[in-house]
């Protein structure tokens, strides 16, 4: 599941972000793409939640991420899925 998705940063600022949403056992996981912050929790919207106050926190030690978020938001053209092959002797 690739979704955008809407946070507040520094309580004034709405910033786009893009993030992937899957699932492993018994919670969603939740990924922003470019700068990689993951949160969890026991449905999208705990995982969604969680990610967004990771992410602040994030933002707030590393504040050039910011910048390459904001590069995003305006040179996005879409997210695409595609199918790869893979040996299956990788990592055998």
């Amino acid at each position: 599941m690739v979704s955008y998705w809407y946070i507040v940063l520094y309580g004034v600022w709405w910033l786009r972000i893009w993030v992937l949403v899957w699932r492993e056992e018994e919670v969603f996981v939740a990924r922003e793409v470019v700068t990689g912050v993951t949160s969890q929790g026991r449905s999208v919207e705990e995982a969604l939640e969680n990610l967004r106050e990771a992410l602040e926190l994030y933002l707030e030690e590393v504040p050039e991420a910011l910048e390459k978020l904001e590069a995003l938001d305006r040179s996005l053209v879409g997210v695409l899925e595609f199918e790869a092959k893979a040996s299956k002797a990788i990592g055998a």
